[in-house]
């Protein structure tokens, strides 16, 4: 079959896409998402459709299944904006809008595409180890085998019934994340498990209580399993159910409130650890938590608790962090992670630095040549120190700037490749300024927002602090992912209050460090209190559902009294989950920021009472709960 629409053709019968008659370079993931569409154009093919249809019982997140769209787009000259022939349909998929012409020939049916499918059912093959990088290029996966075949020894015990928690550790840019993908795209193929995943976020405070993990049960619960998920909760953690209320169907969501009442601590670890154990009686499940170094408290004690039931489970718990953040910021994780170990009741997983040969591994994957030149593999190994991430951002850097060669090493025998090395940077971060000092003023400024925003940030966001229009920020970070630099794309979000807003995220913590760093202090205040108030604009009445990341950005940015209205609903929120460590923590600073604020409220018209700037009463010396408030900080109106 040859379907013909614009300028371009896609036989499926020699599995090519070609434009005016010029074959076109396509990765079969691409070739096989442009096919779906194409097959699908009368109508809106969905996310899930696409993820169930193309990789059945693998773990695909939706970011890599953007990467694949936004690859089929520019394959076929199309783009976010333009959207010629492939037009996003927000909160819904994506429709193929080209006009297009089937030709089938008579004496054969159209075959399809090397790894499509031929029905959902049809196991898929099996996963490459690697992860997808940044710019959707597949990242060489070296080093690591008998890492990956400790996970698959822990995960055969845990089939068996026996619990698993174990703790994947190392620096930053070691590869936790990597090691973590490239055995969820092994195993997903092959064993048929419910993943869950889970990130931890930099909070500078007490989080939100079990963020990770709601997190987790989230996502989880908008895929095709969610209503088992629902109902195990239902039945087993109401209290959980309570948090997640995009799960529960509108007419249970009285009996949901009544069952989920009287929550305590003991009540919230035993339900969700029952439910665990119930949803594994049915399915094996992997739990991904990552970043556990900035886990709120709450969090840490589900996983102790889990740990040490001994009832059955086909569970395996996979948690990364870093043991010397941990220890610098006295975080719990790591004392836990150990006394777990010593007790026989957990795991600990430590990576290490690449050696020299493994370096010369991942160069043979990358540039798909069985042999590297000695000094560039030496060169690299002694500036990087073997760090991963390190060594993936140098060698990005010497093929930019055409040094290397992708399909070659780009130098005889490598030895002037060595001495140019000498001008690399021995520390990431200075690579990373160095890379950034490259970059456009106008690219600069949007990162460095970016940094601010978050990790994860919505474009919406970024551009309400920077000189540029919503437009311009996207097709910069649009270009940026594409490139693999600095950042990756992360879907589409739709606001309360209909913003569309595209979601990127940081390559790694380490850029957004960096970046964060840089910005100074005057300014970085007043970015963090402008991206406040277009969230809290943005998601109007839900914004109590964001509050800790509204009270952070508040504290920062020194807007104290919308600081402590968010501290307050973070207060609140905390002691609904009976999480009393995280509740004590945001109150405490939201006192403390209510002692600070002037004696003399802001002077308003005469007669009446100052605001809290969206237009709700507040008493100075109460606090804007007012006598009423469950916690004394909580505001008496909603945001907005």
């Amino acid at each position: 079959m040859r379907y013909v629409f614009a300028e371009y053709e896609l036989d499926t019968r020699l599995y090519e896409l070609r434009h005016a008659g010029e074959p076109c370079k396509l990765e079969p993931q691409v070739f096989n998402v442009l096919l779906y569409l194409i097959e699908h154009h009368e109508r809106v093919v969905t996310k899930d459709e696409l993820l169930e249809q193309l990789w059945p019982n693998q773990f695909i997140s939706e970011a890599t299944l953007n990467h694949r769209v936004m690859a089929a787009r520019k394959a076929i000259g199309d783009s976010g904006r333009a959207q010629r022939c492939i037009k996003t349909v927000h909160g819904r998929g994506y429709r193929f809008i080209a006009e297009v012409r089937a030709v089938a020939p008579a004496d054969e049916p159209p075959p399809l595409a090397p790894g499509f499918p031929a029905a959902p059912s049809a196991p898929s093959p099996r996963a490459v180890p690697g992860a997808p990088s940044p710019g959707g290029r597949l990242l060489p996966f070296v080093a690591r085998e008998a890492e990956v075949r400790q996970l698959h020894q822990w995960l055969e015990a845990a089939l068996r019934g026996e619990r698993q928690v174990v703790f994947i550790t190392g620096e930053a840019g070691i590869g936790k994340t990597t090691l973590v993908d490239a055995f969820v795209a092994e195993v997903a193929p092959t064993v048929p498990v419910w993943l869950g995943r889970g990130q931890c976020l930099e909070q500078h405070g007490a989080g939100e209580p079990y963020l990770p993990l709601l997190e987790a049960l989230g996502r989880w619960g908008r895929g095709p399993d969610g209503q088992q998920l629902a109902a195990v909760l239902l039945q087993q953690a109401p209290s959980w159910l309570v948090q997640l209320p995009a799960l529960v169907p509108e007419a249970d969501d009285a009996a949901v409130q009544r069952r989920g009442g009287g929550v305590t601590r003991t009540r919230m670890l035993r339900e969700l650890a029952e439910a665990a154990e119930a949803l594994t009686a049915m399915r094996p499940v992997v739990l991904v938590l990552e970043d556990l170094h900035w886990s709120d408290a709450a969090t840490v004690d589900w996983l102790a608790y889990v740990a040490q039931r001994r009832e059955a489970a086909r569970l395996l718990v996979l948690g990364t962090y870093r043991p010397t953040e941990a220890l610098v910021q006295g975080h719990p994780v790591h004392k836990v992670a150990q006394e777990l170990q010593r007790h026989g009741l957990g795991r600990v997983l430590g990576l290490g630095y690449f050696s020299e040969a493994a370096v010369a591994a991942y160069l043979a994957q990358r540039f798909e040549t069985p042999q590297q030149p000695a000094a560039l593999v030496r060169a690299l190994h002694q500036r990087t120190t073997g760090n991963p991430l390190f060594l993936t951002a140098v060698v990005d850097m010497l093929v930019r700037q055409g040094q290397l060669r992708e399909g070659g090493t780009g130098g005889e025998g490598g030895g002037d490749l060595a001495v140019s090395m000498v001008d690399v940077p021995d520390s990431l971060r200075q690579l990373i300024e160095q890379q950034f000092t490259q970059l456009t003023p106008d690219v600069q400024a949007l990162l460095e927002a970016a940094s601010v925003a978050g990790k994860e940030f919505a474009v919406a966001a970024v551009a309400a602090v920077v000189a540029q229009a919503v437009d311009a920020v996207e097709d910069h970070c649009g270009a940026l992912a594409r490139q693999g630099q600095f950042l990756r794309a992360g879907g589409t979000d739709v606001w309360p209050d209909g913003t569309v807003a595209e979601c990127y995220g940081f390559v790694h913590d380490l850029y957004r460090e960096t970046l964060y760093a840089r910005v100074p202090g005057g300014r970085r205040a007043r970015w963090h209190r402008q991206i406040g108030h277009r969230l809290e604009a943005g998601y109007g009445p839900q914004a109590r559902e964001r509050a800790a990341e509204l009270a952070m950005h508040f504290v920062r940015g020194r807007d104290l009294e919308r600081a402590v209205q968010y501290l307050g609903y973070a207060g609140e929120q905390a002691v609904q989950r009976s999480a009393h460590q995280e509740a004590l923590g945001h109150l405490t600073k939201g006192l403390e920021l209510l002692a600070a604020l002037p004696a003399t409220p802001r002077a308003g018209p005469a007669g009446t009472r100052p605001t809290d700037g969206s237009g709700a009463g507040v008493d100075r010396h109460q606090g804007p709960g007012g006598p009423g408030s469950r916690t004394g900080l909580c505001p008496r109106a909603r945001v907005m």
